[in-house]
């Protein structure tokens, strides 16, 4: 992230994987999604005294796939009926039986203060999914991210690097290892 909060932290573990098509983005999403349904299934146990939610901070140009990928997790979460993009209305909001989901983004804010003003913190402490777009934008007072996306073009496809930045994040990462993934490869 390029806001001073989230630039002061290394990465606890980091993860790359090629994503040679759409389909690819898929599989790696609904991955994610079966380890954080297990995670608010309490099938892992959470610290005490830690947030129990999961913020999620999309990075990557425009037209990198963010949004696709937050579109392929909610549906793989059970999300049903359209999925819009929250680029004009900042904020969608999905409900899984108990569990709460919220897709922000932040493109369009030209002051750091826009997403505290727009009361927008409140979301950020529930026992929910964030995801966050264009998180940068929002400046330093931004909580850090348990995971960072970053979705790099190359060729053909894109590499989808993972950043965990809380212990939770990085044993979703160690899980994600653990699957078998989209790799490109023959």
């Amino acid at each position: 992230m390029s806001d001073a909060k989230n630039t002061r932290s290394q990465p606890l573990a980091t993860t790359s994987l090629f994503l040679p098509q759409e389909a690819a983005t898929e599989q790696l999403a609904k991955a994610l999604s079966d380890i954080l349904s297990h995670y608010f299934s309490n099938s892992y146990e959470k610290t005490p005294g830690t947030d129990a939610g999961a913020k999620i901070y999309l990075k990557g140009d425009l037209g990198a796939g963010k949004t696709t990928f937050v579109r392929h997790f909610l549906r793989a979460m059970g999300v049903k009926g359209r999925i819009k993009s929250p680029t004009y209305t900042l904020l969608e909001t999905y409900k899984v039986s108990s569990l709460y989901l919220y897709h922000f983004d932040f493109y369009r804010f030209t002051d750091t203060e826009e997403w505290h003003e727009a009361g927008f913190r409140e979301n950020l402490g529930e026992d929910a999914i964030v995801f966050i777009e264009w998180a940068d934008k929002a400046g330093p007072g931004l909580p850090m991210p348990d995971l960072e996306l970053n979705l790099i073009y190359e060729s053909a496809g894109r590499t989808a690097q993972f950043n965990a930045f809380s212990e939770k994040g990085k044993t979703w990462i160690t899980k994600l290892i653990h699957r078998k993934m989209p790799t490109g490869e023959p």
